[in-house]
């Protein structure tokens, strides 16, 4: 199956592709308005923010949009380590030259891509600070070591992400930054959506196993609220309908993809387990 999807890790080169006849969209199932609400914000060109907890869907969405708007993406995840240099470019040595390489939202910014900035507190601080004059009227990116400044493509969308359950004192984004985006805050989906997104996403698996799954998932989710870091995510639940369809039986498929990653404390493992078993125990 083809899709129209480019991902960099730091500072990879990309061939940014634009959507092509014949190419497979996206799975993708609406949850609100985000898909009219990010219609608009393409129409002006404006920056968009994706908020919500991690594997809820905000990367699928964004995949989807660009394949509906045509447009190439160029997604960027973001980590402690990542420099404006990563983002903008540097000169490089090639034999006894020194060359300039742009880097991936130099070239989503000259190509007229939407460039993704997945997990955006995870960069360092002046990562953050680099986009600003893409945010606002100027749409232009200053290169300082080449000291030139890049008039965005009249085509060219900024989108970040950002969770706002995961942040701390030092690891969050400023309120200024933030409201030079427009925000769409996302959630896990409802019941009767998320089972279709298991369904689909796991193809094959048997209709039964999917609402014993959802439902022992949305409850382990309560436990959000009572020492859980993180919540079991509708991609978590995904992976365990996949390893469902290995031949793995459904007790153990939830506990490697729903318990063993999100907790190590043992009294919480324990807990999701007897959530688990509740479900498909026998």
């Amino acid at each position: 199956m083809k899709t129209a999807v480019n991902r960099l890790r730091g500072v990879e080169r990309d061939i940014v592709q634009t959507p092509q006849a014949g190419d497979t969209a996206p799975y993708y199932e609406p949850q609100g308005n985000e898909i009219a609400v990010f219609e608009a914000a393409y129409k002006k060109r404006l920056p968009v923010m994706l908020k919500g907890p991690t594997g809820c869907g905000k990367t699928r969405f964004l995949e989807y949009m660009a394949f509906q708007l045509k447009r190439p993406l160029v997604t960027v995840s973001c980590h402690e380590d990542l420099t404006s240099s990563d983002l903008v470019g540097r000169f490089l040595l090639e034999g006894a030259e020194t060359v300039w390489q742009d880097g991936p939202l130099t070239r989503a910014v000259k190509a007229g891509a939407i460039c993704y900035l997945d997990e955006i507190v995870e960069a360092r601080t002046d990562s953050t600070v680099v986009i600003h004059s893409l945010t606002d009227h100027r749409r232009k990116l200053t290169i300082e070591k080449k000291g030139q400044e890049i008039e965005a493509h009249e085509d060219f969308m900024l989108v970040i992400s950002y969770n706002p359950g995961y942040q701390t004192v030092l690891k969050d984004l400023k309120p200024s930054t933030k409201q030079r985006f427009i925000a769409i805050h996302f959630d896990f989906p409802s019941e009767e959506i998320e089972r279709k997104i298991v369904l689909n996403e796991a193809a094959g698996i048997a209709l039964e196993l999917v609402h014993q799954l959802v439902t022992a998932g949305r409850k382990a989710r309560l436990l959000k609220d009572h020492g859980l870091e993180e919540a079991a995510s509708t991609r978590a639940l995904v992976y365990a309908a996949s390893m469902m369809n290995a031949g793995l039986d459904p007790v153990a498929a939830c506990q490697v993809a729903m318990v063993n990653p999100i907790t190590d404390d043992e009294e919480l493992a324990e807990a999701l387990m007897e959530i688990v078993q509740a479900h498909f125990g026998t």
